[in-house]
This record gives C-alpha cells, sequence and structure tokens, in this order.
C-alpha cells in the first residue's frame, strides 16, 4: 500500500435517515500533516473518531501501515491501532504531575525508560522546568503542549489532532501552532489534524481536504484549494470570494467588466470564482471597448485597501496594495490579476 492511512467509502450515520459520514475517501502520506477541516456538523470529528477507532464504520475500509483496522469484518481496538490522539480539551490527569502525565503513555517501558522518554520530550517541547506541576498550574498554551507531549512520548505511526489549538487565544494559538508544526516536521511525524479554521488548515497543513455534510467536496494543497477551488462551498469557505456567471468561449469568457482568461476551458453559462487579490482596478480608458465601474466604498487596512466597486448590477470586492489610490464615487476599469476558476455545478468525484 502506498500510503500511511487510508480511508475508502468510510460511512456512519448515528440515527436512521441521518449519516454524518457518508462515503469518505482520502488518504495520509508518511511525514505529512493532512487536516479534514469543515464547519461544525461536517462530519469530520467522527471521521476522525473511526480513525482512532472510538467508533465503528457502518460501511467502508480503514488501513494503516498495510493492515486493515476497519471493515469486512475486521475492527481493530484503539489500544492496538498505534496511534497518538490529542483531544480538544487536552484531558490531562490532573492529579498527575507534568511528567507523571507524559510518562502515563509509556507504561511498556521500565520505570527509568519512562522518566528519561518523559523528559527528553518534555525538553523538546520546551517544558522541562514545568515537570513537577500539575495541570491547573500550567497557562493554556501549556498544557497544550503536555498533551502533545503524552501523544508523542510512545512514537506513534500517526498522530490525531481534535481542534487542539480551539481553547487557545489568537495569538498564544498562532505561536502554539507555529511551534508544533515546527517539531512534527523536525521529528518527522505524521499527524492528522481536525479544525473548522480555515487559516489554521491553510498555515498547518500539507494537504487538506475539505468536508460538507459529512462528504469530502475537495482534496488538495492549501494552494489547490485556494486558488482552484472546485466547488461554490469550497470557493467560499475558504476565504472571501467574487462568484461571476459568465458566458464561457473556450479558453476565455465574457463577464460585465470584459473577456477574461478561464483556468480551463468551457462553453456555456459558468459560474466563476476570482479572489479580491486577483482583481486590481485601474483609470478607465475611452479607447477600451470595456464597461467602467464606480467605487462603492473604500477600507484601509494599512498593508492593503479593500475596494467594493459596482459594474452594472453587481458589486466586487478588489484587494489592492495600499498604493492604488481611488475614493469613493471614482470611476474605474476592472482587471483580472488572475484567470477565472470554473467551478464544478455537479456533485465533486472522489479523489484520493
Amino acid at each position: 500500500m502506498k500510503y500511511l492511512l487510508a480511508s475508502t467509502g468510510l460511512t456512519k450515520s448515528f440515527n436512521p435517515g441521518e449519516t454524518v459520514v457518508d462515503d469518505v475517501t482520502f488518504s495520509v502520506n508518511r511525514h505529512e500533516i493532512f487536516a479534514l477541516l469543515g464547519p461544525s456538523g461536517c462530519g469530520k470529528t467522527t471521521t476522525l473518531r473511526l480513525i482512532a477507532g472510538f467508533e465503528r464504520p457502518d460501511s467502508g475500509q480503514l488501513a494503516f501501515q498495510n493492515r486493515l483496522l476497519a471493515g469486512s469484518g475486521t475492527f481493530t481496538e484503539p489500544e492496538d491501532r498505534g496511534m497518538g490522539f490529542v483531544f480538544q480539551d487536552y484531558a490531562l490527569f490532573p492529579h498527575l504531575s507534568v511528567i507523571g502525565n507524559v510518562m502515563f503513555g509509556l507504561r511498556k517501558l521500565s520505570r527509568k525508560k519512562q522518566h528519561e522518554r518523559a523528559l527528553e520530550i518534555l525538553c523538546m517541547l520546551g517544558l522541562r522546568e514545568f515537570q513537577n506541576r500539575t495541570p491547573h498550574e500550567l497557562s493554556g498554551g501549556q498544557q497544550q503542549r503536555v498533551a502533545l507531549a503524552r501523544a508523542i512520548a510512545p512514537t506513534p505511526e500517526l498522530l490525531l489532532l481534535d481542534e487542539p489549538f480551539s481553547n487557545l487565544d489568537a495569538v498564544l494559538r498562532h505561536s502554539t501552532r507555529d511551534e508544533i508544526r515546527s517539531l512534527l516536521k523536525k521529528a518527522g511525524m505524521t499527524a492528522l489534524l481536525v479544525t473548522h479554521d480555515q487559516e489554521e488548515a491553510l498555515s498547518f497543513a500539507d494537504r487538506i481536504a475539505v468536508m460538507k455534510n459529512g462528504r469530502i467536496e475537495q482534496t488538495g494543497t492549501p494552494e489547490e484549494v485556494y486558488y482552484r477551488p472546485r466547488t461554490r462551498f469550497v470557493a467560499q469557505f475558504l476565504g472571501t470570494t467574487n462568484l461571476i456567471t459568465a458566458e464561457a468561449i473556450g479558453a476565455t469568457a465574457l463577464t460585465e467588466f470584459g473577456r477574461i482568461n478561464l483556468d480551463r476551458p468551457a462553453s456555456g453559462r459558468v459560474t466563476l470564482s476570482i479572489r479580491p487579490e486577483h482583481l486590481t482596478i485601474e483609470e478607465p480608458r475611452p479607447d477600451r471597448d470595456v464597461t467602467s465601474g464606480e467605487i462603492i466604498s473604500r477600507e484601509f487596512k494599512g498593508h492593503d485597501i479593500t475596494y467594493r466597486v459596482r459594474v452594472k448590477a453587481r458589486e466586487y470586492l478588489i484587494h489592492t496594495g495600499n498604493r492604488v489610490h481611488f475614493r469613493p464615487g471614482d470611476r474605474v476599469h476592472v482587471r483580472p490579476l488572475e484567470p477565472g476558476v470554473v467551478l464544478e455545478e455537479t456533485e465533486p468525484q472522489k479523489i484520493i
């Protein structure tokens, strides 16, 4: 088997007619950080619990390291899967010290080996000086690192992370996320992250699977899913975008602000996605056979400016550098900097 982990047609229902995980197929490569991204209730946490063995799938298969874990009458218990799990609420033992928490997962080793390994991991995470404290004496970020230390101490082949940064404030979330990504890469570990935070998935993961209503809409690198979304949902969930109805003729399409290039050939009426940063505005020129628009609003943000521009009956969001100076009421020409992305109108195919 090519992949470390492979989910094929994984399906789970808790009530009749309520399918929480619906025919989910994806794979995770060795030494990769993979993210399941989607809104609350989309099935991503249930998918993680199926992988961990906390839930049994109704159908489908789950394979790990060339071994079938679930499906075809097989089910491997969580403790026999060789995976580490970091819970959203950390789930630290309040009566144990920091080092005691980390040693808990090393019970197969001698007491001396347990202590040596736990201390090694705590040093790696900058927690050595806190080894004798109890969890309630630590900050949220420190507790998060202790939970991570406990999960990676037994050197699992796969680390499962369930919204591990959601309980941290914005500044601490960013710094802790960077530290943990660096640690995972340095150690050559494989991790699967579940999150509803788009920025977190884009900055933390090597590849992302975007989920909606229990199904995977698209799988790809952060750049692929952001710059070339396959569906309307992915385009809008991954960030602000302009959705444009246009008439496509091969490699180009006719829009309200002129003819634009497309990311792939198409024909007839299509829906395009163009990110605000992929548009710019210029002084209108009479010799151009294009329609000018009017600036409706301007929002200065220091390093960039967001303009809202009305062209005919539609409004477009446009992010420019801070040296592009226009004011509300100005007439401008909207010019695309990148091709429009043709969105699929049908259900996407499953991708591995």
